[in-house]
């Protein structure tokens, strides 16, 4: 809790947030991201990525397979034919240790062996929660390998800022700061180069509806089913930069995200399907929610011209994302 009365409810399975509990702008309370009513349904999800921490690599890489330092490695195939979100039993499947540091703050450690899902190395990770009382999720992430890996941190969060069990999110108005995006195949693996947003309907440099363009006709919108795509955020890599607003025009209520990292992936829930219920019994069919997922580059193991996602022994992995709500 903070001192304006806002609430964020965690569990240390997956570091996942079951709530987020925001005031509108009548004062009245909502619950702005999807979660699950107990453990039981949050280890059984059929979305098991639902608002968890994503590690070691967050987005897919390519056939599952990297080489590092003349070595290769095989991951787990869990997505078509690539390796997503760490695999199957990644960072969003572990117990972590929790430590409640003050009302406002918790933060979790997990230690990931070496060779865990595929991945060199074992790495310590610690991911903070900070609630502000501005009104803001603060996510630190921190992490020190004992051998040379790929790391790739995100948090998943689904959010719905009409309130969780709303059923569609084309509804909200959503700004992102990116002049180019990465475009992908029909396995969502990007090609390569990045691509100008201007001109398409991947272009939200300036206010637009989710649901505005979500459907037009474009390979990029239906191999995904909608948004699923990587934008490059304009601001410096490691800068503490603005990312994203986002408000719903039902509550008001707002959301803005800012990142210390190079990009952000934008998911309008393309493939959920309401077949289970979360909280409260409340369905989450197709496009119920969005993700701002801040993180580096899909596949940047396998694409050298992208950020580097290499961490070596003695060196520091250090991140921050920030979503800080207000209603208007």
């Amino acid at each position: 809790k903070n001192k304006k009365g806002m609430e964020v409810a965690v569990t240390n399975y997956g570091c996942a947030i079951l709530a987020i509990m925001v005031p509108d702008k009548n004062g009245k309370y909502a619950n702005v991201v999807l979660g699950h009513d107990s453990i039981d349904h949050v280890v059984n999800s059929p979305e098991p990525f639902l608002s968890t921490t994503i590690g070691r690599y967050g987005n897919r890489i390519a056939k599952g397979k990297f080489t590092l330092y003349g070595e290769e490695h095989e991951l787990t195939i869990n997505n078509g034919p690539n390796s997503l979100h760490g695999g199957p039993t990644g960072f969003h499947a572990r117990v972590w240790d929790a430590d409640q540091l003050a009302e406002n703050i918790i933060q979790f450690n997990y230690v990931s062996a070496d060779g865990e899902e595929g991945f060199p190395g074992t790495l310590q990770t610690t991911v903070t929660y900070h609630l502000t009382d501005d009104n803001e999720v603060v996510i630190m992430y921190q992490a020190v390998t004992d051998k040379p890996t790929v790391l790739n941190l995100t948090n998943h969060s689904y959010f719905n800022l009409s309130g969780a069990g709303d059923p569609s999110v084309a509804d909200h108005t959503l700004t992102i700061n990116a002049d180019y995006y990465l475009p992908t195949d029909e396995t969502a693996i990007p090609y390569g180069a990045p691509e100008k947003v201007e001109g398409t309907p991947m272009d939200f440099r300036t206010p637009y509806l989710v649901g505005a363009r979500i459907d037009e006709p474009t390979d990029q919108l239906t191999w995904a089913r909608g948004y699923d795509h990587t934008y490059i955020l304009n601001k410096e890599e490691g800068e503490l930069g603005f990312c994203a607003r986002c408000q719903s025009p039902k509550t008001g209520i707002i959301m803005e995200t800012y990142t210390t990292q190079p990009g952000v992936q934008l998911y309008t829930g393309n493939w959920m399907t309401g077949n289970f219920e979360g909280k409260n019994g409340q369905r989450y069919p197709a496009r119920a929610a969005l993700c701002l997922e801040t993180q580096h580059f899909p596949d940047s193991p396998n694409k050298p011209e992208y950020p580097s996602t290499v961490l070596r022994p003695g060196e520091v992995f250090e991140s921050k994302t920030i979503y800080k709500f207000s209603a208007e």
